[in-house]
């Protein structure tokens, strides 16, 4: 498989010889207002352009939408993107919104939803702790199978509580790509993984590839790429880390 970072947590990914655009958020740089109530109220969403142009980002077989966010995505996806196109999300609810958009392919992802040969399987995720759920909402992840590929855990906008556990346990995953930019806002706590909770999928998958994504991109992320990757250093975790840069490719 090869997984190409795009921006905050667009990805592509080539599996099996199919190539799946993940959480697609399109803008160009400085679009959208800055998420209220949380840090950096002076600069515009998203912070940073994107790497690679519009036309190979959405050169896909299929897309993948974990939820509806704006961050993950975006009036420039909806504008951008084949109106036929292949199109997963979480649920009833968010596959009827992207049906609004005009998205006539649409499909809501099982445990055993198949893809071309490839499975793809939703998993539980939690956009936050304790009363931010409320604001958050539902979020999903997915896992993608085949015999040919390693098997891959995309976790989505989650922290780490027991369910990730139990799937990491389920599915046993060698690559992990983890949203990691430990967004929050003012009050509330993390919305998606810090980095005492990507130690915690190590420690729970201590042979897997971890890829960590959705980082200094939108207004209110609180953990760098450096911090995090001097964390990864003094917990000895280094080797199964990858931190990419916006635009970075990876193949395993």
């Amino acid at each position: 498989m090869n997984i190409h970072h795009i921006r905050n947590a667009t990805l592509v990914v080539e599996y099996a010889g199919k190539t799946f655009l993940v959480d697609p958020f399109l803008a160009e740089k400085e679009v959208y207002p800055p998420f209220p109530n949380s840090a950096r109220q002076d600069q515009k969403n998203p912070l940073v352009g994107l790497p690679v142009s519009i036309e190979d980002i959405i050169d896909a077989d299929a897309v993948i939408v974990t939820h509806l966010h704006l961050d993950h995505w975006d009036d420039a996806a909806k504008e951008a993107l084949p109106k036929e196109i292949k199109l997963f999300t979480q649920n009833e609810e968010d596959a009827k919104e992207v049906q609004k958009a005009g998205f006539t392919n649409v499909e809501v992802l099982q445990g055993d939803t198949v893809f071309e040969g490839i499975q793809l399987i939703k998993t539980k995720g939690e956009h936050g702790r304790g009363e931010v759920l409320k604001l958050a909402g539902n979020v999903c992840g997915v896992v993608l199978k085949h015999p040919d590929e390693k098997t891959l855990y995309i976790a989505g906008d989650t922290v780490w509580y027991q369910a990730v556990q139990e799937e990491i346990d389920a599915h046993n995953p060698e690559v992990i790509v983890v949203n990691a930019g430990d967004n929050q806002f003012l009050e509330g706590g993390s919305l998606v993984m810090g980095k005492e909770d990507v130690y915690s999928v190590h420690k729970a998958a201590p042979e897997a590839e971890i890829v960590a994504v959705h980082m200094e991109a939108v207004n209110h992320w609180t953990l760098s790429r450096e911090e995090l990757k001097n964390f990864a250093e003094e917990k000895g975790m280094s080797s199964n880390l990858l931190v990419p840069d916006d635009g970075e490719s990876y193949s395993f």
